[in-house]
């Protein structure tokens, strides 16, 4: 594609020098460029489309990287991206390899913060402003772009009452959409409202905590956002620039898109907006018809959300049961706390995240929850490897962290029939905190158990053979150590693939079962480190049990972006590299003289 504007722009000083004349093109054609590029790749289409004119007015009154720009809940990033030289990355954006959909530091040096939890951009902001005070650099700036859904999270708050007592002199450019993936709830949506319409009189809340007020200002007239930006700068302390933007701007099926589907997308086609072809029922899609079940069934039972109500698949819900769900904004600490009340109240609470986004509440888990022994269950959805989204939403950390917690007990559904079941036998749990954990992407066809082990699901056992290997499959994975038990038996290797169904704690038929084998592996889709074979390898060790347990799942690591297929392949999660990893073991077993365990009666 050819752009007349668009195509000069190889970083910030050749926006800086185009005559104001020709922004109104330059915005017409990034706009052209992302719709085509995203649609192409899928991506956060909607939230860019909506700061096109701001994040250029940005770059031409500021001068980064001398100056600091930080996007909070950095999917806003895309055209930033663009003014500073990587279009060309866009044809590869969010593959392997290729163009992050999040600021990337190692992209560039325009990137500072690899910002995509929300609500941290004015934390950061407020620890640049004091070290370049410490260090004399008056001559740079720190500008922190954040979105009036991620001003609704417990930290901006905190930001903003340090940031008004003087940090330095911040820029706080307010994108005042009215919206994150629903529409933004709560008093401060109401008070953006007010100073939207010129109804609000005397201070408002930025003023209040000490803030000065720019605004509002149309966020899609650069002359005026560039007005307010310079005004800004002239101010020796932190300000507001309190932009009023459009979600979707000049996309009509993002414009039009009262359910927000356009906020992040698949690849689509532009012209319809639509995905091509039909789709297997989702994880999510599984969830939210249970939920609709159970709400009709059980009134004691209530959903929470963090600003999330149709990604987590609570739409339903919300649809029968309008009194019993709440959404209360980009705040997962809050939400987690405030479910403990409600428990505590005798309701039956179910907390729905994404599995990246629970680890900004463990502490509320820990100690509100947790401590007081309450019924509270945990729903959470993109669980393991998420894929395109990168190192910041893979959902690799949940089983670690769940499993330091007392009395916590974790499920993890291999099907949808079993996703029905668990989410049953949670709600049905009085004496303390449960979750139910399951993957982004298609629920795939059930896989029916041989028998059930006080409450252990047998798979597969191999006839006629040694009990040689034990495979524990975490949830989903069942799949994969099914078909590596394939594999190993076409070696001359018995067999026995179990699936515990409630991963955490342990439960004691998993190590009854290691020592009768001569071989464990457990294989999961989180880390490995302090998961669900680790919390088995500790168990069988207090039990004394000869028998090696090894753990095949993620490394310690932040892992890139890349299709889930792919970055399992890449860490031994293929039913090839478990059975290789099964042998290799088997055969170090077999020759180090370890006595073969004796056989065991098939469980009924």
């Amino acid at each position: 594609m050819s752009f007349s504007v668009l195509g000069r722009i190889t970083g910030p000083e050749d926006l800086k020098s185009l005559r104001p004349e020709h922004l109104p093109t330059l915005a017409d054609e990034i706009r052209e460029f992302l719709v085509e590029k995203v649609c192409a790749a899928g991506g956060h289409l909607g939230p860019n489309l909506g700061v096109v004119e701001l994040t250029i007015a940005l770059h031409r009154v500021f001068d980064s990287p001398t100056d600091r720009l930080v996007f909070d809940t950095g999917h806003q990033s895309y055209v930033h991206k663009m003014l500073t030289g990587r279009q060309a990355g866009f044809d590869s954006l969010r593959v392997a390899g290729g163009l992050s959909g999040y600021p990337l530091r190692e992209e560039s040096e325009h990137d500072l913060v690899e910002n995509s939890h929300a609500s941290t951009a004015l934390s950061y902001a407020d620890g640049l402003a004091k070290a370049q005070r410490l260090l004399g650099e008056d001559h740079r700036r720190v500008v922190a772009v954040i979105g009036d859904g991620a001003l609704t999270g417990g930290m901006a708050w905190e930001a903003l009452n340090n940031l008004g007592r003087g940090a330095g002199p911040v820029v706080v450019v307010l994108n005042d959409n009215g919206r994150s993936y629903d529409p933004t709830i709560g008093g401060l949506a109401e008070h953006l409202t007010a100073l939207r319409a010129g109804t609000h009189r005397g201070p408002n809340l930025f003023e209040t905590v000490g803030l000065t007020y720019l605004g509002p200002v149309d966020g899609h007239d650069i002359a005026a956002v560039e007005q307010a930006c310079r005004r800004a700068t002239e101010l020796d302390g932190p300000v507001v620039v309190h932009c009023v933007t459009e979600k979707g701007r000049g996309y009509p099926h993002a414009e039009n898109d009262e359910n927000d589907r356009m906020h992040g997308i698949g690849v689509i086609d532009a012209a319809t907006g639509r995905s091509p072809g039909g789709s297997a029922p989702s994880w999510t899609g599984t969830f939210a018809g249970e939920m609709e079940r159970i709400g009709a069934a059980r009134p004691d039972v209530v959903a929470l959300t963090a600003a999330m109500l149709r990604p987590v698949g609570l739409h339903r819900f919300a649809q029968r049961f309008p009194d019993r769900v709440f959404d209360l904004g980009i705040a997962e600490q809050h939400a987690v706390t405030s479910a403990a009340g409600l428990a505590m109240g005798g309701l039956h609470p179910v907390v729905c995240l994404y599995a990246t986004f629970l680890n900004r509440a463990v502490d509320q888990i820990m100690m509100d929850v947790a401590l007081h022994e309450l019924p509270v269950t945990f729903v959470l959805d993109r669980a393991g490897v998420t894929g395109p989204d990168g190192p910041s939403h893979h959902g690799m950390w949940d089983l670690a962290l769940l499993g330091t917690v007392p009395g916590m007990r974790v499920a993890s559904p291999r099907d949808p029939v079993q996703l029905a079941e668990l989410l049953d036998e949670a709600l049905d749990t009085r004496s303390g905190p449960t979750a139910l954990r399951f993957p982004k992407g298609g629920a795939g066809v059930e896989i029916p158990a041989l028998s059930r082990m006080e409450g252990v699901d047998i798979l597969h056992r191999t006839r006629s053979r040694p009990l040689d290997v034990l495979l524990v499959s975490a949830g989903v994975l069942a799949g994969t150590a099914l078909r590596a038990a394939e594999l190993l038996a076409d070696e001359g290797v018995g067999v026995t693939v179990v699936d515990p169904r409630w991963v955490l704690p342990v439960n004691p038929v998993l190590v009854h079962l290691a020592a009768r084998h001569r071989l464990t592996l457990s294989v999961e889709d989180g880390v490995r480190t302090g998961g669900v074979g680790a919390a088995l390898a500790q168990a069988c060790a207090d039990a004394r049990v000869p028998a090696p347990v090894h753990a095949l799942g993620l490394p310690r690591e932040f892992l890139g972006h890349g299709e889930r297929p792919d970055i399992l392949a890449e860490h031994g999660l293929t039913p090839r590299s478990v059975a290789d990893t099964a042998l290799a073991l088997h055969h170090a077993a077999a020759t180090s003289h370890t006595p073969a365990p004796r056989r065991e009666r098939t469980p009924r």
